[in-house]
């Protein structure tokens, strides 16, 4: 269901359930994967396709990101839900200059309030709080 204007909100969930669906399906097109919106009636937008072909183009380093500041967990374990919601975050935080770094935390941390254990939440959390951090350091270095 092709919608113009979508909340952010929105456009993060519908992204989350689409890399959500293709982490079970790894050598589907990504034209394929966009057939779930229409089977489970999901708000779609051009801004959702930028999210989903992102983090797709970029999950290399997206990765690299997640594995470095996932202190608790290698990336290897971490839960596929959790993995998703953290690559959607970081993609923001890296790629869209207008997603402020802590209301990308903070939308990542309200799905997995939905979707996660609330163990997973603090995880979460926690991982793109030292990524933020790192950043922060970083910036006052320069």
């Amino acid at each position: 269901m092709y919608k113009k204007n979508i909340s952010r909100r929105e456009i993060r969930e519908c992204a989350f359930i689409i890399l959500f669906e293709r982490a079970f399906q790894k050598n589907t097109e990504t034209e394929e994967l966009y057939s779930i919106v229409e089977d489970l009636e999901l708000p779609f937008s051009d801004d959702v396709k930028e999210l989903v072909e992102g983090v797709i183009e970029h999950e290399d380093e997206i990765n690299s990101v997640i594995a470095k500041y996932s202190i608790k967990r290698s990336f290897e374990r971490i839960a596929v839900l959790n993995k998703v919601i953290l690559q959607i975050a970081v993609f923001e935080i890296l790629y869209q200059d207008k997603t402020p770094v802590n209301a990308a935390i903070k939308e990542a941390v309200h799905l997995a309030e939905i979707y996660t254990y609330k163990d997973d939440v603090s995880y979460i959390n926690g991982v793109l709080g030292s990524y933020s951090k790192s950043l922060e350091e970083d910036a006052s270095n320069e």
